[in-house]
């Protein structure tokens, strides 16, 4: 284990209207606000989102299990956003549900809103980290400068 101590520093909350893209959006806020390090929160609604739900086995590198959001469901999750080199790069689980129909996993893909989705956004002061491509998973893990 490996970990860092450091401070809360700006609050950002924003406000995701129908159709916009959530996963592309916390991006753009991240470059506009140069957030290098952050925790975010998420509750409202998705129409579309593409996520994985774990590895089709417990072996490297591991190949994902997809599944789709096709209708509106309501989401509440958590995620972070650290960078890997010119780009931020987003981690976010949620869960996505609709009716007695729960799902649970890390949204990758086709973020779509429905109706309002908000955030709450945590800059973390003094974590000097960033998104390093992993050579035994093939993904971008965090990794402490």
């Amino acid at each position: 284990m490996q970990y860092r101590v450091g401070e809360i520093g700006r609050v950002v909350v924003a406000r995701f209207s129908d159709g916009d893209d959530l996963l592309e959006g916390l991006k753009e806020i991240a470059k506009k606000e140069d957030l290098h390090s952050a925790v975010f929160q998420v509750v409202g609604g998705l129409k579309r989102g593409e996520f994985v739900v774990g590895p089709e086995k417990e072996e490297m590198p591991p190949k994902p299990v997809w599944r789709a959001l096709e209708e509106s469901h309501e989401v509440l999750g958590v995620g972070t956003i650290f960078w890997n080199g010119d780009e931020p790069l987003i981690h976010f689980h949620g869960a996505y549900g609709k009716k007695d129909n729960v799902k649970v996993g890390c949204l990758r893909k086709e973020s779509e809103v429905f109706l309002i989705l908000e955030v709450i956004i945590l800059e973390l002061k003094g974590i000097n980290a960033e998104r390093i491509p992993d050579p035994e998973s093939g993904l971008p893990l965090l990794s402490f400068l």
